[in-house]
């Protein structure tokens, strides 16, 4: 019997449970001192997967954009550990759409493993550069986002 307030822990998903994703290679400075990646670069990774999808349909210009998605929401579940200098490949999809939001899915792949080492997720709320007002999903943006809906 499980303890009160206490969840079961998740299964790692695999890779084709994903649409899309890229590789990014780990750093040195990237491992703590217990000799494995600290769990504060995973979130980097997240960030920048789902950015350089976005970035690579046209959807999203970080410079000079009218729109810009602001993370109100992260989460992590660690499976495996990954070190310098495994290669990863970052995979995401989109798990909810919203009006001006979306939810992503990201699963971090060491090298080629077919089931993720880590998986989290986080939402982006879409709003303008200037008021930081929500915005509903400009229309590239939206296209980009269902083709990796899951």
């Amino acid at each position: 019997m499980m303890p009160p307030g206490k969840s079961p822990r998740a299964e790692p998903p695999r890779r084709d449970a994903y649409r899309t994703g890229s590789a990014i290679t780990t750093r040195w400075n990237d491992n703590d001192p217990y000799g494995h990646v600290n769990n504060a670069i995973y979130y980097f990774w997240f960030d920048t997967a789902v950015n350089r999808y976005l970035i690579e349909q046209g959807a999203l210009d970080i410079t000079g954009g009218a729109t810009i998605g602001l993370v109100v929401n992260t989460s992590c579940d660690y499976f495996a550990p990954i070190a310098f200098p495994d290669e990863v490949m970052a995979r995401i999809r989109v798990d909810r759409l919203g009006n001006s939001s979306v939810t992503y899915g990201v699963g971090l792949f060491r090298g080629d493993e077919d089931v993720a080492s880590a998986a989290g997720s986080f939402t982006h709320v879409y709003v303008d550069r200037e008021s930081r007002r929500p915005v509903p999903l400009p229309s590239p943006l939206r296209s980009a986002l269902e083709a990796i809906k899951v």
